[in-house]
């Protein structure tokens, strides 16, 4: 049985739970968010464990419980909120939409950092057919998270700088407000590059309002221990070669390299043809794909709206 099968079968052990309950019960706006990188044999046995706690759903569209997702992210020309980020400033945010080809809806997302180091997202109704465009209204709304969060105005000038596809499952703790996401398939893309993760890792979040979860508690006893992600960051960094990116170097030394055959070509912007991509071994690094589409482009599948 391959390894999206068997998580497939695992995940069926988990009652389902409606996207209008998940955000009911855990929308979590504002939260603290602990992250994981796991190999996929090890976030199968994570998923045996929350079964057998029988405290956990997962969500559920339509019959389906696993999503396509896609962000694009906006930065300044130098990239100033990769450096913020990677610099660890205390008043630092990334703007994105994100979209739901599911549904074929999107949003458009500010995450500030909040106080003792918790993650507080603003977000508004974006349309779907502008998801890689910041609209007169996108901007606005970025104004108004900025002046009242951190008393600053933004940027003058923010252009697309990477766009993000993944598959992705939520679980939901049914006897408190934490949620969890694990996210496969990761593929990046800018205007010039596509690159492809390793497929045999899986990234976990855990995300609460308080103190760590039931959920750490099990990674804990299968010897992961939290880790320095941010997708965008990540994906700038093997984007933009050159970008120094010290505080993700184990995440970008494990999960870059291979070619993912289980997640579809990010197709290209409309009128482009998509690019070949080809295996790349581990042992090369990252494979750049020259002249892939716009950094606006989303996935193929895409998924109900829940993290």
């Amino acid at each position: 049985m391959s390894a999206r099968h068997a998580e497939t079968a695992a995940a069926a052990a988990f009652p389902g739970m409606e996207l209008a309950e998940v955000l009911e019960r855990a929308e979590l706006q504002t939260r603290r968010d602990r992250k994981y990188l796991l190999r996929r044999e090890v976030f199968l046995a994570f998923l045996h464990r929350l079964a057998d706690q029988e405290d956990w759903s997962i969500l559920q569209i339509g019959g389906m419980r696993r999503f396509r997702y896609s962000s694009t992210y906006f930065d300044t020309p130098d990239l100033l909120t990769f450096r913020q980020h990677r610099q660890g400033r205390r008043r630092r945010f990334k703007v994105r939409t994100r979209s739901y080809l599911d549904t074929r809806t999107c949003t458009f997302e500010v995450k500030l950092e909040g106080a003792r180091d918790a993650t507080v997202k603003q977000r508004t109704a974006h349309p779907f057919d502008l998801r890689d465009e910041l609209t007169e209204e996108a901007r606005a709304f970025l104004a108004e998270v900025l002046r009242a969060g951190y008393g600053i105005a933004p940027p003058d000038e923010l252009i697309r700088t990477a766009v993000t596809g993944y598959w992705r499952r939520t679980l939901v703790q049914r006897s408190g407000t934490a949620r969890i996401t694990c996210d496969t398939g990761l593929v990046c893309r800018s205007e010039a590059a596509e690159v492809i993760a390793d497929p045999n890792w899986v990234v976990v979040e855990c995300k609460s309002a308080g103190p760590p979860t039931a959920a750490d508690a099990a990674l804990a006893e299968l010897g992961v221990r939290p880790t320095r992600i941010s997708k965008y960051c990540l994906a700038a960094a093997v984007l933009h070669p050159g970008l120094r990116a010290n505080p993700w170097r184990r995440s970008l030394r494990d999960w870059f390299g291979t070619e993912d055959a289980e997640s579809p070509p990010l197709p290209p912007a409309r009128g482009r043809p998509a690019a070949a991509r080809t295996p790349v071994p581990r042992t090369r690094g990252p494979h750049r794909a020259p002249g892939c589409g716009k950094a606006g482009a989303v996935p193929a599948e895409a998924g109900g709206r829940a993290a």
